[in-house]
């Protein structure tokens, strides 16, 4: 067993660090620089398979690059990971059409799906007990951090740079965490050969495909009742009792299910899932709130991110110090933050275009101080039951879930809010509204109100009754949204009394 404190450590912390960054980073500093990106390649019918191909890669590689790093080590994983992520950043950035981008991008996924589960792991195998809360607590803030600046960065390069440098920003940090690693961690755990599942792999990645572009092409690119998304539905349901099947029967399965008999592992789990889908529906909508509906540039509508972002640094650090000291167990660090954080979203759906800026940055902060502490503690949480030889698959997992939850947020509340915007336009307007209106053509597409050009062509009646119904249709994707927030709390009752103990944890953890 390796839990020596490395003299170079702190160059290995940087290295992970900004490796987290760029690959949790990536997704939303792409989707601020969407719109240029499709009026400059063209191929506005496949945008979607850009955030897709890179989401579907990522979320398939999780599982399996934690279990591989489990059997063959970290740190050669992890360096894959980085080079392939680059490999595909500077690919990205030199697409020539939405087709090449698409390409370029889960080539970018399979780096990042081995960076995130891997970066949290290797805390655990190098650092003691006691001070894994307050690393777990800097790398949750570096998460949360990078999920909400990644839209300024993004909508800030692309006013002012080029979109390519969204993806070639990556190249120098990058290199720098590759070089941290490479030269300063030198990994000694001790590794368990297995066999690899390969029929696992295959199915969960198929499965994951057919899920994703079911949700994503359903009842905008094809109808709910097409037989393409029907075809879709069907084969993630086969191809997923198909893994489930070869999971309990294989001897070393990627997803392991007998670790969810673990009280603590499957509550942290089923809460990152909840956790998830709540925050990035606060995340995706605030901004479009603030641009459609109190008008600004893309840059300045992510400005409103900031003090959400320093909520989550106070409250990561916080969660990762209570839960990883054993002051608390990780059962109540969760009820707590999951109490602040149903509240806050209930005040989010209670915005309305009368709302000062003031209220609104209020209700933002709250939100970071209630989802801040799950980036370090439900990390801590799923890992600790298990011993080096189930900690990557275990943090993998973890990340996959979670991962899972933001994509399916984003998915379906995005459904739930273009319907109740498109419903609303048919009820101001008459039906049909939408593409016949001054300026027309947005019907039920919000983005089409973000541009300052696109609202100024509109006369203010008319403007002041569409900005009213996106703010309603917001506001409704809020509600909505308290559902996931119960839930997460629901789940955080059933994580156990468990908390960090660090005599038994330096001694070898439980195994269950």
């Amino acid at each position: 067993m390796a839990n020596a404190i490395q003299p170079k450590l702190g160059f290995v912390v940087a290295g992970l660090m900004l490796g987290i960054l760029t690959a949790a980073m990536d997704n939303t500093i792409v989707a601020t620089a969407m719109g240029t990106i499709v009026s400059e390649l063209g191929g506005l019918d496949k945008f979607v398979w850009v955030t897709s191909a890179y989401m579907v890669a990522e979320m398939a590689g999780m599982p399996i690059f934690g279990k591989l790093s489990d059997m063959y080590g970290r740190k050669r994983f992890f360096v894959f990971g980085m080079i392939v992520f680059l490999l595909g950043s500077a690919l990205c950035g030199t697409a020539q059409s939405i087709e090449q981008l698409s390409l370029y991008r889960a080539i970018q996924g399979i780096g990042g799906g081995a960076l995130m589960p891997i970066a949290f792991t290797i805390i655990f195998d190098v650092f003691p007990p006691e001070k894994r809360g307050k690393v777990s607590g800097l790398f949750g803030a570096v998460f949360g951090m990078s999920s909400i600046f990644g839209p300024l960065l993004g909508a800030y390069i692309t006013d002012y740079i080029s979109w390519h440098w969204v993806f070639y920003i990556n190249l120098p940090i990058g290199l720098v965490s590759l070089g941290c690693i490479l030269l300063f961690y030198k990994e000694s755990l001790r590794h368990a050969p297995q066999k690899i599942d390969w029929y696992g792999a295959v199915t969960l990645v198929g499965a994951i495909v057919c899920l994703m572009f079911g949700l994503e092409l359903g009842g905008h690119t094809y109808g709910w009742s097409s037989p393409q998304i029907l075809g879709l539905f069907a084969g993630f349901i086969v191809l997923f009792l198909l893994f489930l099947v070869i999971e309990r029967r294989v001897e070393e399965p990627i997803i392991s299910f007998d670790m969810f008999r673990n009280k603590l592992y499957a509550g942290s789990n089923l809460v990152g899932l909840f956790l998830g889908i709540a925050f990035i529906v606060a995340t995706v909508y605030i901004p479009i709130f603030i641009q459609g509906v109190f008008g600004g540039s893309a840059t300045n509508s992510g400005l409103i991110l900031l003090p959400m972002m320093l909520g989550t640094v106070v409250t990561a650090q916080a969660g990762g110090f209570l839960a990883g000291s054993g002051r608390m167990s990780f059962r109540g660090v969760m009820i707590i933050f999951s109490i602040l954080f149903i509240i806050s979203i209930v005040l989010l759906a209670t915005i309305t275009g009368n709302t000062p800026r003031w209220v609104l940055t209020v209700y933002m902060i709250l939100v970071g101080l209630g989802v801040g502490a799950s980036f370090s503690t439900l990390g801590m949480a799923a890992m600790h039951p298990f011993d080096e030889t189930r900690r990557g698959s275990a943090s993998s997992t973890m990340s996959f879930v979670r991962t899972l939850g933001m994509t399916l947020g984003i998915t379906i509340y995005g459904l739930i809010q273009r319907n109740h915007f498109t419903s609303g336009l048919g009820e101001a307007f008459g039906p049909g509204a939408g593409g016949g209106l001054p300026g027309g053509g947005f019907s039920s597409d919000p983005r089409a109100l973000l541009s300052p050009e696109a609202r100024a062509s509109i006369p203010a009646p008319v403007l002041e009754k569409i900005t009213g119904v996106l703010s309603e249709s917001i506001t409704y994707a809020f509600m909505w949204a308290i559902v996931p927030a119960v839930l997460a709390f629901v789940f955080a009752l059933t994580m156990g009394p468990e908390r960090m103990n660090h005599a038994k944890a330096a001694n070898g953890p439980q195994g269950e």
